[in-house]
């Protein structure tokens, strides 16, 4: 679904990917996990076209899409992303949910009815007019989550999605992951729960100093890592 070939960045002058090669297949939950600093929102905001790599490919479903801008334009629509922090526009809740629906064309009936259904689906049925600059980090970040899933995407990354949110939130929001991942939507995680990425993902990735030096199913990776810098990393993190 979602494949990088050889991804390189630098940023400051630091070369922060190197050379890194990844996939998700159609209808998989991948987890990219890795210390602070490792590389992680860079290579999840490169998958998502919003960056550029320094070197390499970025492929969906099979095509090349790093360098083509019509090609990249199209894969967009076709994927969606939701960050940390998420970034809401200074609308109510509707605005700001059916924002990818409206620069569709997508008619004001339908908006109304998939905004709506999509409020329900991560817990705020009836806040369209809400403004979205008063709600708190969690509230915020489910509206974000509405966003991205109103267009129903075929790829949905997520960039920490449940950081500093308190533990009831976070496990809503695990909760969503769940159904969507049960549904047959491929989603790219990167994350610093390492119970999460346990949990959720059917393969997990170990991104150290700009490369995979681990991937395969979430038990090799935490019951059998493969390598002593794995191990090192993921025995001496706990479950929030």
């Amino acid at each position: 679904m979602i494949e990088s070939r050889g991804v390189r960045a630098v940023r400051g002058g630091v070369e922060v990917l190197r050379g890194v090669s990844l996939k998700a297949e159609r209808g998989e939950a991948l987890a990219v996990i890795g210390p602070t600093g490792s590389g992680k929102t860079t290579l999840l905001r490169i998958l998502n076209l919003l960056d550029p790599p320094g070197g390499g490919r970025v492929l969906f479903d099979g095509v090349d899409v790093s360098a083509g801008e019509r090609a990249r334009f199209l894969a967009r629509r076709r994927m969606a992303m939701v960050f940390q922090k998420p970034s809401l526009f200074n609308a109510t809740v509707e605005k700001n949910v059916s924002y990818g629906l409206r620069v569709r064309g997508v008619c004001a009936s339908a908006i109304e009815k998939l905004v709506g259904a999509a409020l329900r689906e991560v817990g705020l049925s009836g806040w369209e007019k809400r403004g979205a600059q008063g709600l708190s980090g969690g509230e915020a970040q489910r509206v974000a989550l509405a966003r991205a899933l109103v267009t129903e995407p075929e790829l949905l990354i997520l960039d920490e999605a449940t950081a500093n949110l308190d533990p009831r939130t976070a496990e809503a929001i695990e909760a969503l992951i769940r159904r969507v991942r049960d549904c047959g939507m491929t989603v790219v995680m990167a994350t610093h729960d390492l119970g999460q990425a346990r949990e959720l993902a059917d393969r997990v990735a170990v991104l150290m100093e700009g490369d995979v030096v681990g991937l395969g199913t979430a038990e090799e990776i935490f019951d059998s890592p493969g390598s002593e810098e794995v191990a090192r990393f993921v025995c001496g993190r706990r479950r929030r």
